[in-house]
């Protein structure tokens, strides 16, 4: 595996993803959202275009699972470097946090 610039975390390099990325955009409603008696939806958006970033990996070395998992160890949030969109060479940072990871 080759490690990419385009991803980061806290500024060290993740592993270039070789699974398609595909991340997601949703908004955040605060718990006052909802429909009324008449059925109409009233939202109170908190946050807009929230990221998700499902970042794959086909197979990983052990050696390059500990790096991977080593790299979030400790930390309720991390500062996440990743292509902008629309750009395939431009990046953005932004506070994230990671909810849940898998191996198979």
């Amino acid at each position: 595996m080759t490690l990419t610039n385009l991803f980061q975390i806290d500024g060290k390099s993740l592993y270039a993803p070789d699974c398609d990325i595909e991340p997601s955009y949703s908004d955040l409603d605060s718990s006052d959202s909802g429909r009324d008696e008449a059925g109409y939806m009233h939202r109170e958006v908190v946050r807009e275009k929230v990221a998700t970033w499902p970042i794959a990996y086909s197979c990983l070395t052990d050696d390059e699972y500990k790096y991977t998992i080593g790299l979030f160890a400790g930390k309720a949030t991390f500062q996440f470097t990743h292509p902008k969109a629309g750009s395939s060479t431009e990046t953005e940072t932004t506070t994230c946090y990671c909810s849940k990871y898998g191996i198979a």
